[in-house]
C-alpha cells in the first residue's frame, strides 16, 4: 500500500520516490512548512486581523484578506473548512493511506493543505494525484464516491475546489503504475528544473545547468 506523498512523488520524479525508498532516515520537514498549515485552521482569525501582520504569509496582509474573503463568498463549505469535522484524520484505502488534513462530514470529503505556492489555475499535477489518492481512500471508507475536495495553499490565502474527474483519476493511476513498478533506479527526467531543489540531486547524479548556460 502506498502513502500519498508517494503517489505525489510518482506523479513528479519517479527517480525521487525510489531514491526516497532507499532513504533509511525519514527527511526532517521544515518548521515553515508546519506553520504555513497551521494558517489553515486560523482562518477566520485571521480574516479579522487578528496576527495578521507576523503569520507567515506570503502575500500582503490585504490580498491575503481579499483572496479568503473570495473563498468565504464562493465556496458553500467555507464554513466546515474552517472548522472541520476531524484534523489529520489518517485514512486507508484499497491501494493508498495517509493524512488528510482536514476531514468533512456531510456528504464526506476532505481537504489537503500545501505550504507551497499554487499555480494560476487548478493545482499542480503531483498535488492533483495526491489529492485523488486521499479521494479513493476516504471512498473506500465510506463505501461511497467521493466527487469533490478541496486544496488549500494558506501562505497565499487561496482554497480551491478540485473535482475528481476522469483526467485526474487517470493522471492518478499512472502514479500508482509508477510507484508499483519501481524496482531499480528509473530513467532520469528531462526536466532538469525539477532537479534542483531535489534533496536527493547527489546520490541521483543528474547535472543541472546552471543559468548562464541556460542563456547561451
Amino acid at each position: 500500500m502506498h502513502a500519498f506523498r508517494d503517489i505525489e512523488t510518482a506523479a513528479y520524479c519517479p527517480r525521487k520516490l525510489y531514491y526516497r525508498r532507499q532513504d533509511p532516515k525519514e527527511t526532517e520537514r521544515p518548521s515553515i512548512v508546519a506553520e504555513r498549515r497551521d494558517l489553515a485552521f486560523e482562518y477566520q482569525r485571521l480574516l479579522d486581523g487578528e496576527g495578521l501582520e507576523t503569520a507567515p504569509i506570503e502575500v500582503t496582509p490585504t490580498q491575503f484578506r481579499s483572496r479568503l474573503g473570495c473563498a468565504r463568498a464562493q465556496l458553500a463549505r467555507w464554513d466546515e473548512l474552517v472548522s472541520p469535522a476531524e484534523r489529520e484524520a489518517f485514512l486507508s484505502g484499497r491501494e493508498c493511506r495517509g493524512i488528510a488534513h482536514k476531514r468533512l462530514a456531510d456528504p464526506p470529503s476532505l481537504s489537503l493543505v500545501f505550504a507551497g505556492e499554487p499555480p494560476d489555475n487548478g493545482v499542480w499535477r503531483p498535488q492533483s494525484a495526491r489529492l485523488v489518492a486521499a479521494a479513493k481512500a476516504l471512498a473506500w471508507e465510506e463505501k461511497t464516491a467521493i466527487d469533490t475536495v478541496y486544496a488549500e495553499y494558506p501562505a497565499y490565502g487561496v482554497i480551491r475546489r478540485v473535482d475528481v474527474d476522469a483526467r485526474r483519476t487517470a493522471a492518478y493511476r499512472e502514479a500508482v503504475r509508477i510507484a508499483d513498478s519501481i524496482k531499480g533506479p528509473p530513467a532520469r527526467i528531462d526536466n532538469d528544473s525539477k532537479c534542483e531543489p531535489c534533496e536527493y540531486r547527489g546520490e541521483c547524479g543528474v547535472r543541472t545547468r546552471s543559468l548562464l548556460s541556460r542563456l547561451k
